[in-house]
């Protein structure tokens, strides 16, 4: 399937069941990411929300963020850690009623692009991509690097086969030799690079515009309906998030364990996180300003390359910045 026609079949999805109303919870549902090593993980596999928001907190894994809108939209799922922006901006460019509640990780060198290394094809001779086969996560963070690296290096992506591939599907494809290159993150990142190399560093796509990192979201009604559960849970995370700067070496066993990894792989994965601090991320560098402007870019850049119908005039409504406020005087 097409770039842009999986998008619109995404889009459509989310359309269907946006409607899904959410009452004051009694138990709420949280998605993660497998392979995808975070601190808040220390707190999940200890009971740390259930204690402190006083009831049941159920985790669900999914392998790419456009599941978790499709879940949050359907209300199956109450809060995403880590949800990617390009696919938290398909779904509100849609009509989902998601907001960014806090910044989750940064992570630009654990999500890239792999080429296979029997082509030895790297940033000088990128051009040479034109007509190779790619697997990569349609409407993800690794998707939008995807396309934001092919039109650095002016390379037509009309040319390339895209196959949609969630990340372990497409490392193993790699892996097998039956793609020319691999899209997507974590572990699935990190096997793929066994078998060849990426284009461009985390510091080069830095230096070139393209920002990688991903957002803890809900939907407007929930944050609504349930600002105070909201709030403690961003208040454990962020208490995570300090810990691990004094504790990683109590913390890293727990989290590698629950996030599936050995804890060589869980370190080395960790290495290239960042996990901004709650004064950083109200500022303006963050959800003070830069956020809403990032979004608007992501939208933009989708409208651009046909993958989304319209972008939204303004994505400001989508940030909602009480609730980590709320967290930050617990």
């Amino acid at each position: 399937m097409k770039a842009a026609s999986r998008i619109s079949a995404l889009l459509a999805g989310i359309a269907m069941v946006a409607t899904a109303s959410v009452a004051k919870a009694d138990e709420i549902t949280v998605a993660f990411f497998p392979e995808w090593p975070m601190p808040f993980q220390y707190a999940k596999a200890k009971g740390l929300y259930d204690e402190a928001l006083g009831m049941k907190v159920n985790w669900k894994s999914f392998d790419a963020g456009t599941a978790m809108s499709a879940a949050m939209a359907s209300g199956d799922v109450h809060i995403s850690v880590s949800q990617g922006v390009p696919p938290f901006v398909v779904a509100t460019s849609a009509g989902q009623d998601l907001q960014v509640a806090d910044i989750a990780v940064v992570y630009n060198d654990n999500d890239n692009c792999v080429v296979k290394t029997e082509l030895e094809i790297d940033k000088d001779s990128a051009k040479e991509l034109e007509g190779k086969k790619v697997g990569v996560p349609i409407g993800t963070a690794a998707h939008y690097g995807f396309l934001k690296q092919m039109e650095h290096f002016g390379v037509d992506v009309s040319t390339m086969e895209v196959v949609d591939m969630a990340p372990p599907d497409g490392a193993a494809a790699f892996a097998q030799g039956s793609l020319d290159m691999f899209c997507g993150w974590g572990g699935s990142l990190r096997r793929a690079q066994e078998h060849g190399n990426v284009l461009l560093t985390g510091a080069e796509k830095d230096e070139i515009g393209i920002s990688v990192y991903d957002v803890t979201s809900v939907s407007a009604t929930f944050a609504a309906e349930n600002a105070d559960v909201l709030a403690k849970f961003l208040k454990v995370t962020a208490d995570m998030n300090a810990k691990w700067l004094t504790d990683s070496a109590e913390m890293l066993p727990v989290i590698a364990k629950d996030a599936g990894m050995s804890e060589e792989d869980a370190a080395d994965t960790l290495k290239g996180f960042q996990f901004p601090t709650v004064e950083a991320q109200l500022s303006e560098k963050w959800l003070g300003g830069a956020t809403p402007a990032f979004l608007k870019a992501v939208g933009d850049f989708f409208k651009e390359q046909g993958n989304i119908p319209e972008s939204r005039e303004s994505y400001d409504a989508a940030v909602n910045v009480a609730p980590l406020e709320a967290a930050s005087k617990m």
